[in-house]
């Protein structure tokens, strides 16, 4: 919350403090009227001058017409503020996701992000404008309605004033308790999010398993949770309103008792009575406003925590430059006669520092030729490119590239050198064209170039060409059809070293060997990395890396691996017949 009222309010403090003070004229005609209306009743009428009475009427109404334009310009001017302040939060916010580190991608969990850059930055946004329209008026009603009570009859005020240490009792022990019940309410809707992400995603495999049954309780458990936490922090924060309506009302029946005697005894006047009850009606709506206010202000200091949490998070420049102060640039050797393109050197790796998930890998790549990596599910061969790419940072061991230690690079220069299909890879609901350029500066040349290297130019034609939209996710493509178009946006650019992890897969075996002799023709010079599962896929390569549990238990060519590695003789038997 520090974070958000001292570097993001920032800019706006003038522009807050007038709107404080149009506010604060505004509710001082609020409070005027009460005391008017006792002043007309008391002192006016009694006496029966007519001018008089117009007079202090015409000052109510003025009292009332200034009220209401001071409010309104206010209350526009703090929305006006709310709106702007928060549109920076979430531009940093998404600014900071861009850039935050993998460790940090993964501790937080992406539904989590989702939902802080949604339902969080929003609470905030509710308190900030709740805060600036009630946070100057309610206070000053309250404190002004006390003044003004105090002014008319001491004796009626005391008797009010009584239950305002119990007003602020409950006002602080609800909120001591809602804060942590509301952050706890905002961890089950990461929960929901990411159930809801993963079924939506998942749509066609749940219906083609017929699990709908089983994803709806699943569903209905996190929901009831959801339910629990809401209904547990709603309930704590909805016992300000009733206890401060029976505090407030005893109060009331205490000023009407004290005040019927005082005016049967000639000390007190009926006006003022009457001024007294408006004044508890300005009271006790203030009391309702604050109690309201510190709900909203409880949702959105756990929101703003969680925000907060993100925004603190070092980003990968960060962290870049950390990893180019500890590496001795030095030792580096660039660009020199039989350097490798690709070396890594005993490098070792853990996701959760406990159990290695690669372990003392070790190998080279001149430019241009291929490595096909191959193995079990979990073998680490996804890891191998996170590696490379520099979205995690080797426990042990270097990573080069032309001889450089990719730590010592800048995280653009070293990215820029990829074209990289990953599994999973996300088709973005917009056109091929921008689908496959991705806002590089690349032409519709290079766009149908790539599409003709990727073996997707035919049906790109038959969907309707460059231009034509497709869906979320590439909802109206097939499994191939997306592979390849995936493929033909890391080939547009001619990358000096492309990897496709697992990206064959859902392509027939002739037009994978069509995308292979593709490769080979088109891209001489660009060092390739192939993740497969598929023999057939990698059994040219120059070299391939046959990994188990992390660890390397094959390195060479085809030939040379289905005569001395058993596990990749008995993959390539069992694919290929023998």
């Amino acid at each position: 919350m520090k974070k958000i009222l001292t570097c993001y309010l920032k800019p706006y403090y003038r522009r807050m403090t007038f709107g404080f003070v149009i506010k604060f004229m505004g509710t001082i005609m609020d409070l005027l009227l009460p005391w008017a209306l006792s002043h007309m009743i008391d002192q006016v009428i009694p006496l029966g001058h007519g001018e008089e009475i117009f007079f202090w009427g015409g000052f109510m109404a003025l009292c009332s017409v200034l009220a209401a334009l001071f409010n309104i310009t206010a209350n526009r001017m703090a929305s006006r503020v709310a709106s702007d302040a928060i549109y920076t939060v979430r531009e940093d916010l998404f600014a900071k996701v861009m850039y935050l580190s993998h460790e940090d991608q993964d501790r937080i969990t992406r539904p989590s992000l989702i939902s802080r850059l949604t339902s969080d930055t929003y609470y905030v946004h509710q308190m900030l404008a709740r805060v600036q329209r009630l946070g100057v008026r309610a206070p000053i009603l309250l404190l002004g309605g006390v003044a003004m009570t105090m002014i008319l009859d001491p004796a009626l005020a005391r008797v009010l004033l009584a239950t305002m240490p119990l007003l602020t009792a409950v006002v602080l022990v609800v909120s001591k308790k809602g804060i942590p019940l509301f952050a706890s309410l905002q961890s089950s809707v990461d929960s929901f999010v990411r159930l809801v992400r993963e079924d939506i995603a998942g749509i066609r495999v749940i219906k083609a398993l017929s699990k709908e049954d089983r994803e709806r309780a699943r569903c209905d458990k996190i929901n009831r949770e959801v339910m629990e936490a809401e209904r547990k922090a709603n309930m704590t924060a909805a016992i300000s309103n009733p206890a401060m309506n029976i505090l407030l009302n005893l109060g009331l029946v205490g000023v009407i008792i004290v005040g019927a005697y005082r005016v049967n005894a000639g000390t007190c006047q009926v006006g003022k009575i009457l001024a007294f009850m408006t004044y508890f009606a300005i009271i006790l709506n203030a009391m309702m406003s604050i109690s309201r206010m510190f709900v909203v202000v409880s949702k959105a200091a756990a929101s703003a925590d969680r925000i907060g949490q993100v925004l603190n998070c070092q980003d990968e420049r960060d962290i870049q430059a950390v990893w180019r102060e500890e590496r001795a640039l030095g030792a580096d050797i660039y660009d020199s006669p039989g350097c490798p393109h690709i070396e890594f050197d005993h490098v070792s790796f853990s996701y959760n520092k406990k159990q290695l998930n690669l372990s003392d890998i070790s190998f080279r790549l001149m430019e241009g030729e291929t490595l096909g990596i191959i193995g079990s599910t979990g073998s680490g061969k996804t890891t191998v490119i996170n590696l490379l790419m520099g979205f995690y940072r080797p426990d042990q061991g270097i990573i080069r590239i032309n001889g450089q230690d990719i730590a010592s690079m800048d995280f653009r220069q070293l990215r820029s050198r990829f074209g990289a299909v990953f599994q999973n890879d996300v088709i973005f609901e917009n056109t091929i064209l921008e689908n496959i350029t991705m806002g590089r500066g690349l032409d519709e040349a290079q766009a149908r170039k790539a599409l003709s290297h990727a073996r997707a130019a035919e049906f790109v034609e038959e969907k309707g060409g460059l231009g034509q939209q497709l869906d979320i996710r590439g909802a109206n493509l097939s499994g191939g059809q997306k592979q390849r178009l995936l493929i033909a946006r890391a080939l547009a650019d001619r990358p000096k070293i492309l990897v496709l992890d697992d990206s064959s897969s859902a392509l027939d075996y002739k037009t994978d060997a069509a995308l292979r002799k593709e490769l080979k023709d088109h891209f001489q010079h660009t060092t390739r990395i192939i993740i497969a599962q598929r023999v057939s896929s990698i059994m040219t390569a120059d070299h391939i890396l046959v990994l188990e549990d992390g660890n390397v238990i094959g390195y060479g060519s085809h030939e040379h691996l289905m005569e001395t590695c058993p596990v990749y003789r008995e993959i390539g038997s069992s694919q290929m017949g023998g």
